[in-house]
């Protein structure tokens, strides 16, 4: 039986982890931008890790249930509702037959994630059920959810235990000042020693074009580059280079003024330079920064990034042992 979408708050999408394996093709991984909240909501309710669920951006949905099921929230603070009745994020939560979940004002973060037992079952595109709107991929007829629809269920396992919570030391949203570790990259010896010891000095703020694509920082100061003679095909623009790959967590600044940090949905090359990569440990942070967030870049070696997705990778085992 499905579940009928009353409302769908701003944007609300289907994702699970993506669909790695065409990024060569132009086809982004995409999924979800906080995989930690999927994933540790899909826990709760019994699910597979990748199991499909949705992405809910600063406004959740209003959905209404035709049959028993449990529901988790992770990820950004967006208190949900059943009835009207406000209940915890980060917990396994029943939901009866004819019941709305709802939601309440976002409180902490920018995106919510809504696993329900048994996985949102429409039909995967390229080994995934994720959206991604512009190529028409994925989701409900490869766009967002609307009000009307009917979202599929799949069988759910039945290891769901209603009123299990994650600990509280284990939910993992950005601090008032978000710290984005990054490695420098091929391209970091385009800037001058000046540029790249301000980059990590100053102060950013995420800007308004912050989205699944990419979140573009304002504030800190231009950059300065090495003088060069650009190679062919390049541009005029110091910040053009010869059309290169783009890896997930690139770090671009068009003509040295405001960074971009691509995401889950971004193109896979193109011709601006890359100054570094954020780590991989701090891409799910990035999903949660809302627009004006104040953030600092923190540089890091290639010791230090293993050692933080270690530490990832520890944190999800610890997630699984007290939710299991």
């Amino acid at each position: 039986m499905p579940i009928n979408v009353i409302s769908s708050g701003i944007m609300t999408t289907i994702q699970d982890l993506g669909r790695p394996g065409y990024y060569h093709l132009g086809i982004p991984m995409g999924g979800a931008m906080d995989r930690l909240a999927m994933r540790t909501a899909n826990l709760l309710v019994g699910n597979p890790e990748d199991a499909a669920g949705l992405e809910s951006v600063f406004v959740g949905p209003e959905l209404e249930f035709t049959e028993d099921a449990t529901v988790a929230v992770c990820g950004a603070e967006l208190p949900p509702r059943i009835d009207g009745e406000q209940q915890p994020t980060w917990t396994a939560l029943s939901v009866k037959k004819g019941q709305v979940l709802s939601f309440d004002f976002l409180k902490a973060g920018a995106r919510a994630y809504i696993a329900i037992s048994g996985g949102i079952d429409t039909p995967p595109h390229l080994g995934s059920r994720a959206t991604y709107p512009i190529g028409a991929l994925g989701g409900v007829d490869g766009r967002a959810v609307q009000p009307g629809d009917s979202l599929p269920l799949g069988k759910a396992s039945g290891k769901a235990r209603p009123g299990t919570s994650v600990p509280e030391d284990y939910r993992r949203l950005p601090g008032a000042t978000a710290k984005l570790r990054v490695l420098p990259g091929l391209y970091w010896h385009r800037i001058t020693e000046e540029s790249q010891r301000r980059f990590f000095e100053d102060i950013w703020k995420v800007a308004n074009e912050a989205d699944r694509m990419g979140y573009r920082f304002q504030g800190g100061r231009p950059l300065d580059f090495v003088p060069r003679e650009q190679p062919f095909s390049a541009g005029s623009d110091p910040s053009n280079i010869t059309d290169a790959c783009y890896p997930y967590g690139s770090v671009q600044v068009p003509s040295g003024q405001e960074p971009i940090v691509l995401h889950r949905d971004a193109v896979s090359g193109g011709g601006y330079f890359m100054l570094g990569t954020v780590i991989s440990a701090d891409m799910d942070l990035i999903g949660q920064l809302q627009p004006n967030t104040t953030t600092q870049f923190v540089k890091v070696d290639m010791e230090a990034a293993l050692a933080a997705r270690k530490e990832r990778k520890e944190l999800i085992a610890a997630i699984r042992e007290a939710v299991g």
